[in-house]
């Protein structure tokens, strides 16, 4: 039984692992399909065409807990899983901007709604006890995509002036794989309850949880349920449904202005203003990911010992001093291994708390009525927000820029991260309640008392 759940809970990560990969593949392809497009360094269309995808994202996110509700998180997954693979290769096939950015809003669409409805899934099919380990295997998946990608970068770089048609291209195969494995695993039990397949459910159950009643849970969940809560929208926003989605959507803000996605998108760029190599910067990129798994997987072992709240506060303090550090070092016209220090121990804070938190919180804080679509809003606000940081980086750079092309912009903004990060240990302090170890039913009592 722990085999199937693992086997599961793996395989709808993989949408982790092609969000990892999307988002990072962009960082060592930019400054060779930037010269193919003619792009100005630090324009407003450098910083479109990398922050493309993520306009689909925000789009897939915002739309998909409908459609999730209505036709299954599984084989929404499927068409999440067929549009990545779309995406990889037409842009790698791309000739002009339109057709790339195109193809990049693609694949972002795929990429936003497996953000919401892969660590759902893993959240619903997961036992308490186990539930905060195998949704942390979300973010894992999302890191060893990163690492994939800044490793394949690597390796593609010396492969002639179409490198990075390959670097994006590459990233069929792992959307192939997540498209036919979905056809191994059960639907969700939860959402075959909201439709009336209570026999399936309770099959489902009983194959993923041997120590658990079926007949019990099957019962809990319809209890749990209201369907005309289910059905309107309205109710998202209204008590007692709208505390939990601001807090929701907070979570999600905060998650982006640690500047954890403009160093994975634009790392290279950062260690090039920093003083090292082309080539340098690029393998830089991959000490980064490695990191980030490395943290990642230590999350993963403590999330159900520790909880969800102690890690995020412990994180966001540990975020501020780093990136501080950095922005302050930067600033002062320090370069080379000092700053590469201290954007590692920035990446490894970040993986090991808001990094491993926030999609497990997204995944299991909202009650079932409306859980699909509170965590599309939730993932919506973590793509909004990254697409704005990744959109004006490089404009306000170049803001910053002076005649020989250096400039502080990168520290400036790298600091007022900090700013922000060290203002969510107070939010994370007054508003947000532990999730570790109870049921999801049991959570919804907890929520909306």
């Amino acid at each position: 039984m722990r085999r199937t759940l693992i086997l599961y809970a793996v395989v709808a990560a993989l949408g982790g692992l092609l969000f990892g990969f999307d988002t990072a593949v962009v960082n060592g392809a930019l400054q060779f399909f930037r010269d193919y497009l003619q792009l100005q360094p630090d324009s407003f269309m450098e910083g479109w065409v990398v922050a493309s995808a993520l306009l689909g994202c925000i789009v897939g996110a915002g739309f998909i807990g409908p459609f999730g509700d209505r036709y299954g998180r599984r084989n929404m997954l499927r068409v999440m899983a067929l549009l990545i693979l779309i995406s990889a290769v037409g842009t790698g096939l791309a000739t002009n901007v339109k057709f790339f950015v195109g193809m990049r809003i693609l694949g972002g669409i795929g990429v936003g709604g497996a953000s919401v409805l892969s660590p759902m899934y893993i959240s619903e099919i997961a036992p308490a006890k186990m539930r905060g380990r195998l949704a942390v295997t979300f973010q894992l998946a999302i890191v060893v995509g990163i690492l994939l990608a800044f490793f394949s970068d690597y390796l593609l770089i010396h492969t002639g002036e179409n490198n990075w048609r390959w670097m994006f291209i590459v990233e069929g195969v792992p959307a192939a794989i997540f498209f036919f494995s979905l056809f191994f695993v059960a639907r969700s039990p939860r959402w075959l309850v909201k439709n009336g397949n209570t026999e399936e459910a309770r099959a489902v159950i009983a194959s993923l949880n041997g120590e658990a009643d079926p007949g019990q849970i099957v019962g809990e969940i319809r209890a749990s349920l209201d369907a005309d809560v289910i059905s309107h929208m309205k109710y998202l926003f209204r008590k007692p449904y709208l505390r939990l989605v601001i807090i929701g959507m907070t979570i999600g803000m905060f998650s982006q202005f640690t500047g954890i996605n403009v160093i994975m998108y634009y790392s290279s760029k950062i260690f090039l203003a920093a003083g090292f190599s082309t080539e340098s910067s690029v393998l830089q990129t991959v000490i980064i990911g490695a990191t980030n798994l490395l943290f990642t997987l230590l999350a993963m072992a403590v999330i159900d010992r520790l909880g969800r709240k102690k890690m995020l506060l412990a994180g966001s303090l540990l975020i501020t001093l780093f990136l501080g550090l950095f922005a302050w070092f930067f600033l002062a016209g320090v370069e080379g291994v000092v700053l590469l220090i201290l954007l590692v121990l920035f990446v490894a804070s970040f993986a090991f708390s808001q990094g491993a938190v926030v999609w497990v919180l997204l995944s299991e804080m909202f009650p079932n009525n409306i859980r699909a679509r509170a965590n599309s809003l939730g993932s919506l606000s973590v793509w909004v927000f990254c697409f704005l940081t990744t959109l004006f980086f490089p404009l306000v750079v170049g803001l910053f820029a002076g005649p020989d092309g250096s400039g502080n912009g990168v520290g400036y903004i790298l600091g007022f991260y900090a700013l922000v990060t060290f203002g969510s240990f107070f939010f994370y302090k007054k508003y947000l309640f532990e999730t570790r170890g109870k049921t999801l039913e049991e959570l919804e009592k907890d929520a909306l008392a």
